[in-house]
């Protein structure tokens, strides 16, 4: 098969016919071979039922309905779990990510090589105190911390090459973060490709200013998980080897002084509490480290979702 697209939705019932007819014109058009899978993520509008009526008209159409919402990391996880094409592409269900781009993003893939492909919303329809702003912040920020040179790390529009998404687990708020992930296990060849943004033609936004405070802490977590999730005691360690350091700096300050002056008064200066603290926090740090070492930071419960019905998904 030639191509998965993977769309997380959420109360997408208006847009989803328009969309899949839309996706088939161009997969016929350039003689592709594909799936899609759409993944309602806890939806209270008649979405399911489209999406079930979609699939019965057209068999490449795919669906897995979670119980409840979870999220869009979530759904993503779960679609690429299921997809199957050589190269997986995701877009959102809003009609905002044009499926034109499809054929584009698909030979970047394949025949210039990248691993991944993001796309670059350049002119955008959103609210610019909102969203604009507040995106070209997190975009810079992320940048700086990651070493990734992409414009726009949050647009729903992207391709992968099938091993991509077979190698990286998706949590949290971490689907803005799938091009750091993709570097962190290795893949390197990352590129950008300007993409339309087109303006909302059915319902509302679905994200509110919670997801840059989220964004930003789960940035914070993939940086480290990275650099030190397999060797936490590398982290842990050597704060806490400076810590105690210090802290054994301290206590020799103090016996040297009583020793050198009888009526030097030890528990009654700052610095004692001081060399006491920086010592339990070493000790801590270590202790940390220690633990880190012995617990596996893939918690087996971690990326278990309650699907309440599927169409067409194996397994």
């Amino acid at each position: 098969m030639d191509i998965s697209i993977i769309i997380p939705l959420k109360n997408e019932e208006e847009s989803l016919p328009e969309l899949c007819q839309w996706i088939g014109d161009v997969m016929t058009k350039n003689s592709f071979t594909f799936e899609v899978v759409l993944v309602d993520d806890g939806s209270t509008d008649d979405s399911w039922k489209v999406i079930q009526q979609l699939s019965q008209s057209a068999p490449q159409i795919k669906g897995i309905r979670f119980q409840r919402n979870y999220g869009k990391s979530a759904a993503l996880n779960v679609g690429f779990a299921a997809a199957g094409g050589d190269v997986v592409i995701t877009m959102d269900a809003d009609l905002q990510d044009s499926p034109d781009e499809i054929p584009e993003l698909y030979a970047m893939i394949v025949k210039d090589g990248y691993d991944l492909v993001s796309g670059w919303k350049k002119k955008r329809y959103d609210n610019v105190l909102t969203k604009n702003i507040p995106s070209k912040f997190f975009n810079a920020v992320t940048r700086k911390m990651s070493g990734i040179h992409l414009h726009d790390f949050n647009c729903g529009l992207k391709a992968y090459r099938k091993n991509v998404i077979k190698s990286i687990e998706v949590y949290g708020e971490m689907h803005r973060y799938i091009p750091v992930l993709a570097k962190w296990a290795g893949f390197r060849k990352i590129g950008e490709k300007v993409v339309e943004h087109r303006p909302r033609k059915y319902g509302t936004t679905k994200f509110g200013w919670d997801r840059f405070i989220n964004g930003f802490l789960d940035l914070n977590t993939i940086m480290f998980i990275g650099k030190f999730g397999k060797k936490p005691m590398q982290f842990f360690g050597l704060m806490g080897t400076l810590f105690f350091m210090a802290g054994t700096g301290f206590v020799l300050y103090l016996l040297l002084s009583k020793l050198l002056s009888v009526e030097f008064s030890l528990t009654n200066k700052p610095s004692f509490y001081l060399a006491l603290a920086t010592m339990i926090l070493g000790s801590q740090f270590f202790l940390a480290g220690f633990l880190g070492e012995l617990i596996t930071r893939n918690a087996p419960e971690r990326n278990q979702y309650l699907i309440q019905e599927t169409i067409r998904i194996d397994g």
